[in-house]
């Protein structure tokens, strides 16, 4: 029986995680699961419900009156991320969420609640996780970890043409203002920061286009996968 390993893919905001791990997690049959969504639906439920960032008692309270799921979207082929039985794919990549979700992603409370989450669902292995700290905290026994990293200047115009398809009037400065407010606060918050695992590899891929980053990481798993057998 083939043995199933955790793949887990942390990095800079637009720099292809998603894309990479959701590539990898349908090439190899493993179950794709998008922590950055999970922390932008707990963000979007505290901006709907005028939930302060500061207040604990608002903060554990709302915990427990949200639930998250994933449910495959046979149109796009893709996992919608479901929030209290709402699907709100859409709603959580608005820049709206996008300006607070490293300050919700920063809370200790709300990352107690996630990873407790992402724990549960790597239990029976077989999982492509992308995020920040998933392979220093979530998972950090995974078997493959990569850490994904991309010049900024270009991580600023992929971010524009993938929001300029939903919000023609959004510009450079703005997205580089967002991307580099996220990247301080992921890479200095207390609680879990973005950092590179010491046993990650890094995959830089600012002069790869999607093809060339996916079949280097495939490369990577499949060496990993047949490490696991062959133990």
């Amino acid at each position: 029986m083939s043995h199933k390993i955790i793949i887990a893919i942390d990095g800079y905001s637009s720099c292809g995680k998603s894309t990479l791990a959701k590539a990898l997690a349908a090439q190899l049959e493993y179950v794709f699961i998008d922590t950055g969504a999970m922390y932008r639906a707990v963000a979007l439920y505290f901006l709907r419900n005028n939930i302060s960032f500061n207040d604990e008692q608002a903060i554990a309270t709302a915990l427990n009156h949200i639930t998250l799921q994933f449910s495959y979207n046979a149109t796009t082929l893709k996992s919608d991320m479901i929030l209290n039985n709402e699907n709100v794919e859409a709603e959580i990549r608005e820049m709206a969420v996008s300006a607070k979700v490293s300050e919700v992603a920063a809370i200790g409370a709300v990352r107690d609640f996630a990873v407790a989450q992402q724990q549960a669902m790597g239990h029976k292995k077989g999982i492509v996780m992308d995020g920040r700290d998933i392979g220093t905290v979530v998972f950090p026994d995974a078997a493959l970890k990569i850490f994904v990293t991309a010049d900024p200047a270009i991580r600023v115009q992929r971010r524009f043409l993938e929001l300029q398809l939903t919000n023609p009037a959004i510009t450079k400065q703005e997205i580089a203002a967002n991307l580099q407010h996220r990247d301080l606060l992921d890479t200095t918050r207390e609680r879990s920061p973005l950092r590179q695992a010491a046993d990650a590899k890094v995959l830089d891929n600012s002069n790869m286009n999607r093809d060339e980053q996916f079949e280097l990481a495939l490369q990577w798993a499949v060496e990993k996968i047949r490490e696991a057998n062959n133990n």
